[in-house]
This record gives structure tokens, C-alpha cells and sequence, in this order.
């Protein structure tokens, strides 16, 4: 079960998870699964958007962990200086908050569509949240 599909409105993206890599982080979210939520435009980081957890702690440290994912990397940050959140990049990316430059664990890479994922990711800055759904594929 290392295959997902993220489903956003009519846009269906398959990836896997980044378990030799990221395993702790991979076991965690593999329990949630399916996985929904919403997702908004980032503030501080660039080119991504991201779900707001607030103080939801997963039980993770940093493992596989990037400041600079790349389009179609998903990661989580575990919490600490700043509140816990999962981030998917579409261009460029320093992730940051207004406390400073973060770093998150890579857990998902996206395998397809991504001529589309910059699209998707722009309809959420230009017209507001919609629900992101991750499941096993």
C-alpha cells in the first residue's frame, strides 16, 4: 500500500509514499487514511498550499525533512515553533512561517499529472479552499 491518489475537486494526482525514507512519518499517515481536509494558499512559503493543524500532534520528530520540497512533494511539519501542517509544493518553495524558515518530513511525491498540479494549486489561491483527499490507490 505505497500507492495514493490525491483527489482535489476534478483533479486526480497518483504518488507514493516515501517510506524508506520517511517511514515513522508514512506509518503515521497510512492510519488516517482516506485522508480529507481542506486546503488553502500558503502565506510565507512560495509556490504551495498547505492544511493549517494547529496544535495537532502527531507523535512525529524530523525525519527526511526539507525546507525545499519540490513540485509534487508533500510534506508535514511535526509542530514546534510554529503550528503543524501538511504542505504540497507546486513551484518554488522555501517553507517558512512568520517565525522563520521551517523544514518538514517528504512523505508523498506525486507521480502524474503534474502539468496539472500548478493549475489545481492556483484555482485555491484565486478562489478559496477546497477539500484535498488522499487515499490509498
Amino acid at each position: 500500500m505505497d500507492k495514493v491518489r490525491i483527489v482535489c475537486g476534478s483533479y486526480k494526482f497518483d504518488g507514493h509514499f516515501e517510506a524508506a525514507a520517511a517511514p515513522k512519518t508514512v506509518a503515521v499517515f497510512k492510519k488516517l487514511l482516506p485522508y480529507e481536509n481542506k486546503v488553502i494558499h500558503v502565506r510565507w512559503s512560495g509556490e504551495a498550499v498547505w492544511i493549517p493543524l494547529g496544535e495537532h500532534d502527531f507523535g512525529l520528530s524530523y525525519e527526511n525533512h526539507t525546507s525545499y520540497p519540490a513540485p509534487g512533494q508533500m510534506i508535514v511539519y511535526p509542530g514546534g515553533i510554529s503550528e503543524t501542517e501538511i504542505l504540497l509544493a507546486y513551484g518554488g518553495v522555501r517553507f517558512a512561517s512568520k517565525m522563520g524558515q521551517l523544514a518538514g518530513n517528504h512523505f508523498i511525491t506525486i507521480d502524474s499529472n503534474l502539468d496539472k498540479l500548478a493549475e489545481m494549486c492556483e484555482s485555491v489561491l484565486w478562489d478559496g479552499a477546497k477539500t484535498i483527499r488522499i487515499e490509498a490507490a
